[in-house]
């Protein structure tokens, strides 16, 4: 047997990436957005200031920033973003309808691309 003191065992390194499929994001994201908007309804006394609630802001900010890296930007996140300044407004589902509305307007991109691949060139 060889001498093993002072051999050091190294781990391999790759440069592979882990790709998430765009279906996966848009289902973390859709969880993301039914959690967010669910814990600001169970917890209305929390948030009902709306931009005065500091629980809020943290929130919305991290709902926003997770969004953003899950999905891109989007200008539905915007609205959603701003409603969720406004006292009350809460109540409403605004971040599970912009992660909707942007899943829906990419399954419309989508399928429009697989049209215009499929159609013969004239």
């Amino acid at each position: 047997m060889g001498d093993m003191h002072g051999e050091i065992q190294r781990a391999a390194v790759t440069d592979d990436t882990i790709t998430i499929s765009q279906r996966t994001r848009f289902q973390m994201a859709m969880i993301l957005a039914i959690v967010a908007d669910a814990v600001q309804l169970v917890f209305l006394p929390f948030f009902v200031e709306g931009a005065g609630s500091p629980a809020e802001d943290i929130l919305d900010l991290g709902v926003g920033a997770a969004l953003f890296s899950l999905l891109g930007w989007h200008w539905e996140f915007l609205p959603s973003f701003l409603a969720k300044l406004a006292p009350g407004i809460d109540l409403v589902p605004f971040w599970t309808m912009a992660v909707a509305n942007v899943y829906r307007k990419s399954k419309r991109i989508t399928v429009r691309q697989a049209k215009f691949v499929r159609s013969p060139r004239g």
